[in-house]
């Protein structure tokens, strides 16, 4: 069992953390799921703002005696292009802007190949330096204590309940096998099934009234018989032999 926000508490937390220096970092993870290792060691080369595309083709780890180094992500399947949406895009946009700003009011240049989030001095974003500080916010926001991993999770799981097929989450996530996917988020998919199947019967049936009717008013007209004008004797054909015949249908 995974532990998640609810759709509320995480808007929360972005409303909380909307002025942090920082924040573009907490809602692209929100949004997209992606590793702590992986959204640190992004570089803006990764990020093209025009199509709303980010590639993750590395991730940050510590090493002892090395500190910080970039290495390949986790899998084949890490290694991977996230579609953002367009609020997502604005975020990031406003996010390089001020990265711009704060370099030049502490004298540096400001190089476009750099990480697309930093430490304040515009170093490399340490690891366990960005989970404490996430810690301190989810303490200040008075929302449930969950980790910075557990953002990854509410990504997916938040995907899910709005209907995104597990393949796609399989493949936002990075996961190698659609297998652990489904494992891991177990506790989500029966929901999820379920609204799907009242979508699919609310597509299906919305219209059934109407579909009956025409079907009905079809067969009226198929099974008419036209009545000749002039006097007649039977119900349709004028022969009293057949009356008996009219009656039994």
């Amino acid at each position: 069992m995974v532990a998640v926000w609810t759709v509320e508490q995480t808007r929360a937390l972005l409303d909380f953390v909307s002025e942090d220096r920082l924040y573009a970092l907490f809602h692209l993870v929100v949004m997209t799921g992606l590793r702590r290792g992986e959204v640190v060691g992004l570089r803006w080369e990764d990020v093209d703002l025009e199509r709303g595309t980010v590639r993750v083709v590395r991730q940050l780890q510590a090493h002892r005696g090395r500190g910080l180094v970039e290495v390949a992500p986790k899998s084949a399947a890490s290694r991977r292009t996230l579609m953002v949406d367009h609020t997502t895009v604005g975020v990031l946009r406003r996010h390089q802007w001020r990265q711009q700003q704060e370099a030049e009011d502490h004298g540096r240049v400001w190089g476009p190949g750099g990480y697309v989030f930093t430490a304040a001095g515009g170093g490399v974003l340490a690891l366990e330096r960005l989970s404490r500080m996430f810690r301190k916010l989810n303490t200040a926001s008075g929302l449930p204590p969950v980790r910075l991993h557990d953002l990854r999770h509410g990504a997916a799981t938040l995907a899910l309940a709005a209907g995104v097929e597990l393949k796609v989450v399989q493949a936002m996530l990075g996961h190698a096998s659609i297998v652990l996917t489904a494992d891991t988020y177990a506790s989500v998919l029966p929901q999820v099934a379920r609204e799907a199947a009242e979508r699919t019967a609310s597509l299906v049936l919305r219209d059934a009234g109407w579909v009956r009717r025409q079907v009905r008013g079809r067969a009226a007209r198929r099974d008419s018989v036209p009545v000749p004008a002039g006097p007649h004797h039977g119900p349709t054909t004028g022969d009293p032999r057949l009356s008996h015949v009219q009656e039994r249908l």
